[in-house]
């Protein structure tokens, strides 16, 4: 199974984005599931996420601007980012626990591609 995660793109400064992550394979659930980024020549950083709790989390740089939310006729997640600033610009990843059965499995998405123009 792979996470597929979608919604990159180039946009201006003060623009939306949605991002989202979805499993490839429509029978493994997301069990916990977190946003992280990477610009470059930086480390990959959490930013975002929910627990198998259902509790939401986010990093203090994307805090009220950030909103992650879970689509269950989808069995996706999405980031919906506003207010969007250059230094948001970075590769962003999704990371899961998925669940099939009592299993879980912990995969990472290829990541998509977000830039904020100034």
């Amino acid at each position: 199974v792979q996470l597929q995660a979608s919604g990159g793109g180039l946009v201006q400064a003060g623009g939306s984005l949605r991002l989202s992550c979805a499993p490839s394979e429509s029978f493994f659930s997301i069990n916990a599931l977190a946003w992280y980024r990477q610009a470059p020549g930086k480390q990959r950083d959490f930013i975002a996420g929910f627990s198998s709790s259902g509790t939401t989390t986010y990093a203090e740089p994307v805090k009220g601007r950030f909103t992650i939310s879970r689509d269950y006729d989808k069995n996706a997640v999405h980031l919906q980012m506003s207010g969007l600033k250059p230094e948001d610009t970075a590769v962003y990843y999704c990371n899961a626990d998925l669940k099939r059965f009592t299993k879980l499995y912990t995969v990472w998405g290829q990541g998509t591609l977000v830039t904020v123009s100034s």
